[in-house]
């Protein structure tokens, strides 16, 4: 085989990889729907109902409200990954590659929630967040550099969701999504590629699509200390394209969660958890179409392997006086990931450590403050391309802030 050739097959393998690690970055689940959750790590989140985010993750839960309720805000996402232990690999032979911390970075996902109940049985509301996004950059003289360079994703949810009380116990809702996603991906053949190192690889700029999902819910409750929550989200295959016209269609997962919430008798606590599936496994392939210059034609069909994600967490509310609540949580996060890895978009499993607080100004107003402190696992890494191995440890932990404002009219 000649070296064009060669340099042909390298390309399109780091193509099809790159493409790949956008699907699992649009598929690291970010939770970033409000700062009153993040303080908790989202236990009980389906059915608490503390202020208008609730209904990003049951419409049903709208119809607990008898007021109009608005929430707006953001939270900060900052990763600290680490790549160790790395070995490139290349016809000639193995190349130990420095150790890297900084390929991490700090994103800011805003929020923003409104519900409106219109009698004692119906209520609607509209909203705006983000469900997915990561971005990591290595530095432009990184050795293995067709496995790092930039990989810059994100998406953002726009919904509108109506609410149904059925009776004093029973409540429905049921949403509509419009996913607007976006994408950044830059990688440069490495030292294994020979006479062609240094030269672009991938240079995809704001690759962009939009999608369309729903949602559905169901609230029951025992009595107003003692409620539960179930809802299911669907979500559709996504289609991306860039300036050139290729195409990407990526399955993103369905997510079910049941939540539980009681507030103890008699005092001024609450305890409240929830379970969520994540349905990674219906991630079977990439779809590549009208691809330009690729020696196996237009199409191409990356087969992958995925497994069924769950979080477990727990949490608890303390209502200290008439301005001040208490809160904090733990989750455990599995990982989306199976026998395929990547060093640009480490995951693994993780443990959430969380802490937050409300103060109401007002009887009609208060601020939210959520901190999680997200602990990942080490995870052995390889990655290959028709002329070059890449082999590493990677470690992923975060750091989430959240503010907010909410306000009943």
């Amino acid at each position: 085989m000649n070296k064009t050739r060669l340099f042909k097959q390298s390309l399109l393998a780091v193509t099809i990889s790159l493409a790949t690690q956008q699907a699992i970055a649009a598929g690291f689940q970010l939770n970033a729907q409000s700062a009153t959750g993040l303080g908790r790590a989202f236990a009980g989140d389906a059915v608490i109902a503390d202020n208008a985010s609730v209904m990003s993750r049951n419409p049903a839960a709208m119809a607990l409200f008898d007021k109009t309720s608005l929430s707006l805000g953001f939270e900060t996402i900052t990763t600290m990954i680490d790549v160790k232990d790395a070995s490139y690999g290349t016809q000639g032979g193995s190349m130990n590659v420095e150790s890297t911390d900084d390929v991490g970075g700090t994103s800011v996902a805003p929020n923003i929630h409104l519900i409106v109940p219109v009698n004692e049985q119906f209520a609607w509301g509209v909203n705006a967040y983000s469900n997915f996004g990561t971005k990591t950059e290595f530095s432009d003289n990184y050795l293995a550099s067709e496995y790092g360079g930039l990989t810059d994703v994100k998406s953002f949810n726009l919904g509108i969701a109506g609410s149904y009380r059925l009776n004093e116990q029973l409540s429905f809702g049921v949403g509509l999504d419009l996913i607007y996603g976006q994408g950044t991906m830059k990688r440069i053949a490495g030292a294994g590629f020979g006479s062609f190192a240094g030269q672009t690889l991938v240079d995809v700029d704001k690759a962009d699509g939009w999608a369309v999902g729903f949602n559905i819910g169901t609230v029951y409750e025992l009595d107003e200390n003692n409620r539960f929550g179930f809802a299911y989200r669907y979500s559709p295959e996504f289609d991306a394209k860039d300036d050139d016209g290729q195409k990407i269609t990526l399955p993103l997962p369905d997510i079910a969660e049941f939540s539980g919430f009681h507030k103890i008798k008699d005092t001024q606590f609450a305890v409240h958890y929830s379970v969520q599936w994540i349905g990674w496994s219906s991630f079977d392939q990439i779809e590549f179409r009208n691809l330009k210059g690729s020696i196996l034609g237009s199409s191409y069909d990356k087969q992958y392997e995925w497994q069924d994600g769950w979080h477990y967490s727990i949490g608890g509310t303390y209502y200290l006086n008439r301005d001040w609540i208490l809160r904090a949580g733990y989750m455990y996060d599995t990982s989306a990931q199976d026998s395929v890895t990547s060093i640009s978009v480490p995951d693994s499993d993780r443990q959430w450590l969380s802490a937050g607080f409300t103060y109401n100004i007002s009887e009609k107003s208060n601020v939210d403050f959520g901190f999680t402190y997200l602990m990942g696992d080490d995870v052995r890494v390889k990655e290959s391309t028709p002329a070059t191995t890449v082999t590493a440890t990677t470690h992923a932990d975060a750091l989430m802030l959240g503010l907010q404002y909410s306000r009943t009219f």
